[in-house]
């Protein structure tokens, strides 16, 4: 069977999801109304990974709507997408590196998406023209690297990625090229049946001294499994290089210890750890998925403490409007802050200190009280 043939098998509807799962008629009701707002879609091979229907089970929390989605505190756009969208489906907030939004596609909808805007719906965000896209990129020489994102782009054609890949790989300046894609951990098979993919992935690993990776996105040791790491295998082995981006997530891995046994996990099976992200206050996800940022600190220094030097590499950060800021921790009453990338580039490196407010779970958050160039200290 096509892999596009298995998506179409995905459960999308309440009713269907019902087939599988005893879910009271109340709670139906009231999540088919969810639906309707913000689609759902799940591959029967995810599906296959709940224990029991219930957010207490990660791969439900992450998979299935919420009636917690109707509190509608937050934001859509909580990075400023808009303000550095320069054509339609291209963003350049930083100086090296340009983003391509290329589909609004998912293999499945993630409840916690921070697209929440426009995966799975109409919109008119999406790339529209790729010569558009190629002719800014070859305009701006001080762009080195593409980040390919959505949507996931392993949901388009193999014609269309090669594509893609093509346009790209004739930019002289460009270095490297970055595909987003939770692929390998909601639907493995749309790598492991496909080799023709598997061999444009092989042609483009390291074609003409520029270099292909995969950035994904596991969040729980239970998406680890046989068929998820045969697909990372073959990325692997197709000379492309794996990293995970994990979600702090609030009743999936606010655990020290089930944060620890994923990162060590995604060692094993090959994948840099890269970034742990504080989850966006996105409207419908905030109110339940995301850690208060003095919450989070502890999580993540209680697992790195669990963790050799390769597993905690990563950095605890957030993809804030001003740009990426790692979340360095915190002495006494105050929690610190550093530029890690910035939309102005007079930012990075900058520092930044607040009183400890335990509910804050954003730089907003404390900005609200705070005069921040009075917080800024730049490092040395």
């Amino acid at each position: 069977m096509k892999w596009q043939d298995e998506l179409k098998k995905n459960i999308t509807t309440i009713d269907e999801l019902k087939k599988y799962f005893d879910i009271p008629e109340d709670e139906a009701k009231k999540l088919d109304e969810i639906t309707k707002v913000h689609p759902m879609s799940i591959t029967r091979y995810y599906l296959s990974l709940i224990e029991k229907p219930s957010p207490d089970d990660p791969i439900w929390r992450m998979a299935v709507p919420s009636v917690d989605e109707f509190v509608q505190i937050g934001s859509y756009d909580t990075s400023g997408e808009q303000e550095n969208t320069k054509l339609t489906g291209l963003q350049h907030k930083y100086s090296q590196t340009a983003l391509l939004l290329a589909t609004n596609r998912c293999a499945m909808y993630c409840r916690f998406c921070f697209r929440k805007r426009l995966v799975g719906l109409p919109n008119k965000e999406i790339l529209r023209r790729l010569e558009a896209a190629a002719d800014y990129i070859s305009n701006h020489p001080e762009i080195n690297n593409v980040l390919i994102s959505g949507g996931d782009p392993l949901t388009l054609p193999n014609e269309i990625i090669r594509k893609l890949l093509e346009m790209l790989w004739n930019i002289d300046h460009l270095e490297f090229v970055r595909i987003g894609s939770r692929v390998p951990v909601t639907f493995p098979m749309r790598i492991t049946d496909d080799s023709e993919l598997l061999e444009i992935f092989r042609e483009y690993s390291s074609k003409n001294g520029k270099r292909l990776y995969l950035v994904t996105h596991f969040n729980h040791p239970k998406e680890i499994t046989p068929q998820s790491t045969e697909a990372v295998q073959k990325v692997l082995d197709a000379g492309v290089i794996i990293s995970n981006q994990t979600v702090l997530l609030r009743g999936v891995n606010d655990d020290p210890k089930v944060l620890a046994t994923l990162m060590r996990q995604l060692v094993r099976i090959g994948v840099v750890p890269y970034y742990v992200f504080q989850c966006r206050p996105v409207m419908r996800v905030k109110h339940h998925f995301q850690v208060p940022l003095v919450e989070g600190v502890r999580i993540v220094e209680e697992a790195k403490k669990m963790l050799d030097g390769h597993s905690k590499r990563f950095k605890y950060a957030m993809s804030h409007r001003t740009g990426k800021i790692e979340i360095l921790g915190i002495i006494d009453d105050e929690i610190y802050f550093k530029y890690h990338q910035a939309k102005d580039p007079s930012n990075l490196g900058k520092m930044l200190k607040f009183k400890i407010k335990p509910d804050a779970g954003w730089l907003d958050d404390f900005l609200e009280e705070s005069n921040p160039e009075i917080a800024c200290a730049t490092t040395t």
